[in-house]
């Protein structure tokens, strides 16, 4: 009989205060879940699939962007089968999407994207949801704010599972946009 316990790194991904400062509890919460979910696959780091598989379970006002049940389903789905094998192509390759920041003056952690434990893309997606939340007014990035910078990243493994998943990551990233008081809006209300 096989052990089907995967193989857990012996060190887990940080928990790097200058990331976790500066969001909020939700959002702390979503990092946590996607930190948990990538040892627990076996990852040595947090990648963008991670970072939305949390998200989604986590984040009511994510789920609602979304068009209803079945795209939902089918996207939990993806993520799904990635933990149990699908994304084993992944498993020993660092996620990076080329993605740059948005801001330049991001705080070094994250603007060289050596950040332990992170993959070069999620840790650029964190970037673009603090300085999301920023121009906002808002001092700590939500859940909203992450998914936005997830679906703008179009070569990220988040937008592939979304892409495999029959949702158009472009059309999704263009029609979300940050409004005073809410997490997101559709462009054309």
């Amino acid at each position: 009989m096989q052990n089907r316990t995967p193989r857990i790194p012996q060190q887990p991904a940080p928990n790097r205060a200058e990331f976790d400062a500066r969001l909020t509890v939700e959002l702390a919460a979503v990092v946590a879940g996607a930190r948990r979910r990538a040892l627990r696959d076996g990852d040595r780091q947090i990648d963008t699939a991670h970072l939305l598989h949390s998200l989604i379970e986590s984040d009511p006002e994510v789920r609602a962007a979304f068009e209803g049940g079945p795209q939902l389903a089918k996207v939990l789905g993806y993520l799904v089968q990635r933990s149990i094998g699908y994304g084993l192509r992944w498993q020993g390759a660092v996620e990076h999407s080329g993605a740059v920041p948005v801001v330049a003056d991001l705080d070094s952690a994250v603007r060289d994207k050596g950040v332990e434990g992170w993959s070069p893309s999620a840790a650029s997606a964190m970037a673009e949801a603090r300085a999301r939340a920023e121009l906002r007014g808002d001092a700590r990035a939500g859940g909203f704010d992450l998914f936005a910078a997830l679906a703008s990243d179009h070569e990220c493994r988040a937008v592939e599972v979304l892409q495999r998943a029959g949702v158009d990551a472009e059309q999704l990233a263009a029609r979300i946009v940050g409004a005073p008081g809410q997490g997101w809006r559709e462009a054309d209300a």
